[in-house]
């Protein structure tokens, strides 16, 4: 490969949490206040996860790697867009085998016990692996015997009748699940606790106690879904949050807590660009929005109107997705974009590197690409757009195609695209708003 002379990549000096944390570079974690949360990278140089999830044996095998995340994230949303999926409160196997790229800092039960939870905006879950489970890999579960304001769901609950295979424990009548997924198997109590999020308390939260975990797509942490469905964390809060919410996303190589996720209509930003939100009554959680083309440069490019066309049926369209590190677009619309892009950067060989093929191994300049929505465009800086060697001159467009041999139909905007900016999502009023703002710490 065309790279063996680049010495060392940024995330190269990606490094566990516990060595990170001891690490001078790594500043304090700025406290949670109001309904603000601070959000980490789970990539990140001073990530809270641990050595799995913070380091990476090179810059290669780490864009390999999250590439091969991000085509089993773009099946999972591919599938949860399908008509006729049913609603789940609990996440599906496909879920469980990803890795969040963004946490937050969560307490649940009574005395309150610290968890990190994983902010996603395309699931309505809620579980948190708990003491005693089989099989999860977390250092640190919740203890429900230790909280004194932990309940069991009781079997024939509305709540119950909606989780995946549930099943009535004969001697508690108390309401639990089971998950296969390849080779993985889930096994959890539905059950309900005090959750604290900054400074507010939500009574009540209902999620999955995780018992037991084999294969692996055992989880490492909770989850924070953000999503529509009628249990997610939003609908949950409705009365405390009025179904809105914000957050800017730092990039993986900022330090520590930097970004934010701000729950509510207070603090949001009032002068903000939006575009409609569209709904998809087979998958209510997603956040689609009428995506209409893309301009590298000043030129539109020629994108196929079925590429970007929204059909609820079929689940097509664009979605927003914390989940997904790099952007994914339907084929068509991926080589219109990557081919206007080599064209404006004449005269370099183009070489591919871990799921990417648009890498130069000299120093070029990149055209700034404006995603264009209904009523809203958002043009992206390089920061954004280009992943860049620590050492040297290499450098690749951030996005690629959905994946091979599937019926992909979704344009996935993620979380490289979405960071340092403030992104709205304002579901009583229909809309998501982007605002550029810096959150990465240096």
């Amino acid at each position: 490969m065309a790279l063996r002379g680049v010495a060392l990549w940024t995330v190269v000096a990606l490094l566990a949490a516990v060595a990170a944390a001891s690490h001078p570079s790594c500043p304090a974690t700025p406290p949670d206040s109001g309904a603000t949360l601070q959000v980490s990278h789970a990539f990140g140089p001073c990530s809270p996860l641990g050595n799995d999830a913070a380091a990476a044996p090179s810059w290669t095998g780490f864009l390999a790697d999250q590439a091969s995340r991000d085509t089993s994230r773009l099946l999972y949303l591919d599938s949860l867009a399908v008509a006729g999926r049913a609603y789940a409160p609990i996440a599906s196997g496909r879920q469980l085998l990803q890795t969040p790229t963004y946490v937050v800092r969560a307490r649940l039960g009574t005395p309150p016990q610290q968890l990190l939870l994983a902010v996603d905006t395309s699931n309505d879950a809620a579980w948190i692996p708990c003491s005693g489970c089989a099989g999860c890999p977390t250092a640190s579960p919740f203890n429900p015997a230790a909280s004194t304001s932990y309940r069991a769901v009781p079997c024939g609950s509305p709540a119950c009748a909606g989780a995946p295979n549930p099943s009535c424990s004969p001697n508690t009548k108390s309401c639990g699940f089971s998950l296969t997924y390849a080779d993985s198997s889930l096994e959890a109590a539905l059950s309900q606790d005090s959750l604290a999020v900054a400074n507010n308390v939500v009574k009540g939260y209902t999620f999955g106690c995780l018992q037991k975990a084999t294969g692996t797509a055992a989880p490492p942490q909770g989850l924070l879904g953000l999503g529509r469905g009628a249990l997610s964390f939003l609908s949950q809060t409705k009365d405390m949050y009025e179904g809105t919410f914000s957050y800017c996303l730092p990039s993986f190589k900022s330090l520590n807590f930097s970004g934010t996720l701000r729950l509510g209509r207070k603090g949001q930003p009032l002068r903000i660009k939006t575009t409609p939100l569209l709904a998809n009554p087979h998958r209510s959680s997603l956040y689609y929005v009428g995506m209409t083309g893309v301009r590298v440069g000043k030129k539109v490019v020629p994108i196929p109107p079925s590429a970007l066309a929204f059909d609820p049926a079929t689940g097509a369209g664009t979605v927003l997705d914390s989940g997904t590190m790099f952007t994914r677009l339907v084929a068509p619309a991926y080589a219109a974009v990557r081919d206007e892009v080599r064209h404006r950067i004449r005269g370099a060989p183009v070489s591919s590197l871990g799921g990417f093929d648009t890498c130069y191994n000299t120093t070029v300049k990149w055209p700034p690409v404006t995603f264009m929505f209904t009523g809203m465009q958002v043009t992206l800086p390089e920061e954004n757009l280009v992943i860049h060697s620590t050492y040297g001159t290499t450098s690749c467009l951030a996005m690629a195609a959905a994946p091979d041999g599937v019926n992909t139909v979704l344009n996935v905007i993620a979380s490289m695209q979405q960071q340092n900016h403030r992104v709205l999502f304002d579901v009583p009023n229909g809309r998501v708003g982007f605002a550029r703002e810096q959150c990465t710490a240096a």
